[in-house]
């Protein structure tokens, strides 16, 4: 049964394989990215199950005993984010189909976007601070593939730039390996969990961790996020949607791992930096949001105050804290995926992504125009929407850490995504209408379908929190608890 757990990345894998051989058939792909991505949400309903009633899955790859094999290891958390990045890449994937273009799907766009969700998805699963890398490298080389698709211009500065970052934070994270690996000798996530508690975090493994926060917030977009809002601005609407919902998240991810796993014996130095990031980015990334007065600048800032926001619950590293932090980052995939959409989609209507020069859509676009609100109010966190019980326990969990400062930093931007979103929503749709339908550079066939069913998601995680609230309390309980997690992976090998 434990077999279940490699599947979400064997699949995809073999799937984008296939397609690279049958490239011209595009109908094909299109069918078979649909049903894998299909099994993959399948499967992370079924591990999710398993692991409530049975606990944590895990493959020892080979038959050897941790820590000399590959180890996969799929807790509540993993499989919360394994669903969450499932869905998303669905609804973007059938948006690209009516929008990415015959030139970008007649030359792989569809296996990198596959390769990339196995990157994803083994990131996810591992157990192990080197393969993590590696699956960090397959999602990392997919990317670079699909933001430079079509060869634009302004595509390929941004994608020069991308690569640049990525590949020096990519040396960076195997410099703190071989720095990880030379003082503890071993890379198993559970069996570093034992090997530190066992010599306790000193200078030099505080320091080794800090090294860390330095890569994944990079690659999260942590404070160092000087590249992303025009990276995330290069590509298409449903390449950017999938950007903005995942790669950050994959970050984010690493953190939680390291910091609740591994380097949780110093919260005071580690954990407070890490609020004091999250802080800074939240402020600057809000500034950003409401000085722009373009769509694609203002909703790439709110992928960086979210980043931050989310860093508040893991701050302050008390259950609460951590509750908040799980369901505002599952908010907060879908919700980064849905307003980039809508925005992907205004671009698409009116052929120009300056505020300045829109108006009154939603005379024409009405079913646009109001679930652009309904996103709006999600993405600030308005009651009782998705974003909003995440947003109470990270202001909790703020309070009870005595980090009065962070939760008030929170709830100060919170108020700026509002007025930066819904700047977007008065100039683009309220007013007189500049743009007859028949003058429109676009059409939103095919495109409200998979808006709508996020806009529906929204609100439906929002309303019906208690439906997943087990599932998330479990996640919460497993972060806290590393003896979970070592004890599943270990076992008699300790």
């Amino acid at each position: 049964m434990n077999n279940i757990v490699i599947m979400p990345i064997i699949i995809p894998l073999i799937a984008g394989l296939v397609m690279i051989i049958f490239r011209k058939n595009v109908r094909f792909q299109r069918i078979l990215s649909v049903l894998t991505i299909a099994t993959m949400a399948f499967l992370s309903v079924f591990l999710m199950r398993e692991i409530k009633w049975n606990g944590l899955q895990t493959l020892q790859a080979g038959g050897w005993a941790p820590p000399f094999g590959i180890s996969l290891v799929a807790d509540m958390f993993s499989a919360l984010l394994l669903l969450s990045a499932s869905i998303v890449a669905l609804f973007c994937l059938l948006f690209a189909f009516h929008t990415i273009g015959k030139e970008r799907e007649n030359y792989y766009f569809y296996p990198f976007y596959l390769f990339l969700l196995t990157g994803v998805n083994g990131s996810f699963l591992t157990g192990d601070l080197f393969n993590l890398f590696v699956c960090f490298e397959v999602m990392l080389i997919s990317s670079y593939v699909l933001i430079s698709l079509g060869g634009t211009k302004v595509q390929l500065r941004e994608s020069i730039k991308y690569v640049l970052v990525n590949v020096l934070s990519s040396s960076l994270f195997l410099v703190g390996i071989a720095y990880l690996y030379a003082v503890l000798g071993t890379l198993n996530f559970a069996h570093l969990s034992l090997r530190v508690a066992e010599v306790g975090q000193d200078g030099l493994l505080t320091t080794v961790s800090l090294l860390f926060l330095i890569v994944f917030g990079m690659k999260a977009g942590l404070l160092l996020f000087f590249w992303l809002p025009d990276a995330y601005s290069a590509p298409p609407p449903a390449i950017a949607a999938l950007f903005a919902a995942l790669l950050t998240k994959v970050g984010i991810y690493a953190l939680f791992r390291m910091f609740t796993l591994v380097f949780y014996h110093e919260p005071q130095i580690t954990h407070f930096i890490i609020g004091i990031l999250g802080a800074l980015t939240m402020v600057l990334g809000a500034v950003g949001a409401v000085a722009y007065g373009d769509i694609k600048k203002i909703i790439t800032y709110n992928v960086i105050i979210g980043v931050g926001f989310i860093m508040a619950g893991l701050a302050s590293f008390s259950f609460h804290g951590l509750m908040g932090s799980l369901y505002y980052l599952i908010h907060d995939i879908l919700i980064k995926a849905l307003i980039f959409l809508l925005g992907g989609t205004i671009i698409i209507l009116t052929g120009t992504s300056k505020l300045k020069d829109m108006s009154g859509l939603i005379r024409n676009h009405p079913f646009l125009g109001w679930m652009f609100f309904i996103a709006a109010l999600s993405l600030a966190g308005i009651p009782p929407l998705s974003g909003f019980l995440g947003k109470v326990f990270i202001t909790r969990g703020t309070f009870e850490a005595e980090y009065f400062w962070l939760g008030g930093i929170g709830l100060l931007t919170s108020l700026m995504v509002l007025y930066s979103i819904m700047k977007i929503f008065m100039n683009v749709f309220w007013g007189e209408t500049h743009l007859s339908r028949e003058e429109e550079k676009g059409s939103t066939k095919g495109l409200l379908f998979p808006i709508g069913c996020l806009t529906a998601l929204t609100i439906v995680l929002g309303l019906g929190a208690e439906g997943i609230h087990d599932y998330v309390k479990m996640a919460a309980e497993g972060l806290l608890n590393p003896a979970l997690y070592i004890e599943a992976v270990m076992g008699e090998s300790q």
